[in-house]
């Protein structure tokens, strides 16, 4: 069973491209801030990033690292590992820059969460989901804990 627990809004920038391999083009996106609501509230510190292959398919494989400061003083680390894909004329305007409604592509990640906060355990304890958007300067998750 799935049940809602929070929002990420993540401010990405402009992602950094190592080059293309036999993979696919390898990219860093900066994470530069962002906000959480939701069960949890606070923010997401900069420094982050996600590092993403492209694959010739149109796979945009996902792997996110990033810390969470929520009110209270409480921080905690994000890993998620996703992906992201759809028809190629959607994927394109993903990648110019475009606003695409999120129902024109499948964007998923399985997340993981790191804390000392004892009362911030049961993130520590269950994997959670998210359901993904990409807009030009943000990603938005609604994250779901998996019972």
């Amino acid at each position: 069973m799935l049940t809602e627990v929070f929002s990420l809004a993540v401010d990405v920038g402009v992602p950094q491209s190592i080059g293309r391999d036999a993979a696919g083009e390898r990219r860093c996106v900066p994470i530069t801030g962002g906000t959480v609501t939701g069960k949890i509230s606070g923010v997401i510190l900069s420094g982050g990033a996600d590092w993403q292959t492209l694959r010739p398919d149109g796979l945009a494989d996902l792997d996110a690292r990033y810390m969470l400061k929520l009110e209270g003083g409480a921080q905690v680390e994000v890993w998620s590992r996703g992906l992201r894909i759809g028809p190629a004329e959607v994927m394109a305007q993903l990648a110019r820059g475009e606003r695409v409604d999120p129902s024109a592509y499948y964007m998923r990640t399985a997340m993981r969460f790191e804390t000392a906060a004892p009362d911030l355990q049961w993130l520590v304890h269950r994997l959670h989901v998210g359901i993904g958007e990409r807009t030009p300067d943000q990603v938005r998750l609604q994250v779901f804990g998996v019972d």
